[in-house]
């Protein structure tokens, strides 16, 4: 507002002695001034100021993205009790593309977002460098054997039926925050990163 404020003061600065002549009739004579000259100097200083509109604000990203299913893994009863991971369904509600690049959680004390790769043959376990791309009117499945938020150095033991605060950082600068219920999760071959179903979703 005050960029615009400033805007109109000195616009009225360069118009007011332009209109003035005009008014006052035999005075703009003795100026030297032709009323077309007057004439294009009006129309060059409406012009400068109509070619600088203030900016209409954007939409974070933040209210174009929809989280359903949250939930994250008890870590009761589990080989490695310091860790956990957060699973949901994104869907991104606008046309252009967004990107979670991380989140966080008061829970843990390190948060990053993984993947599920094929490395040398063998599936692992690895930090997604790209975050999670949503792209426009699509989402994405967070899910055990792909994509997830990743809970590390918990600050304490996550059981069935406790909830956990989260919020994802959007590439805007927008945040997503989400409480997510704890629920139990039968590992198999010792690690709950199973594969499941594919991670992209995309509207109906």
């Amino acid at each position: 507002m005050h960029a615009q404020r400033t805007l109109r003061t000195r616009t009225s600065a360069h118009v007011l002695p332009l209109v003035l002549p005009l008014v006052m009739g035999g005075a703009f004579a003795l100026a030297g001034c032709s009323s077309e000259d007057e004439a294009r100097a009006i129309d060059s200083t409406s012009t400068t100021t109509s070619a600088s509109p203030s900016a209409a604000p954007s939409t974070p990203a933040a209210e174009q993205v929809s989280v359903e299913d949250p939930w994250v893994r008890a870590t009761t009863d589990t080989a490695d009790p310091s860790m956990s991971a957060a699973f949901m369904v994104l869907d991104n509600d606008s046309d252009a593309t967004v990107t979670v690049t991380g989140a966080r959680s008061e829970v843990a004390g390190t948060v990053e977002i993984h993947e599920m790769a094929v490395v040398d043959g063998q599936m692992v376990m690895r930090r997604s460098e790209g975050g999670i791309v949503l792209a426009p009117r699509q989402g994405q499945v967070l899910q055990p054997g792909g994509l997830h938020v990743m809970l590390m150095d918990l600050q304490r033991e996550l059981a069935p039926g406790d909830e956990v605060g989260l919020t994802l950082l959007l590439d805007d600068g927008s945040e997503v925050t989400l409480d997510a219920p704890v629920k139990a999760f039968v590992e198999e071959e010792g690690h709950y990163h199973e594969p499941g179903t594919p991670s992209d979703h995309q509207h109906s």
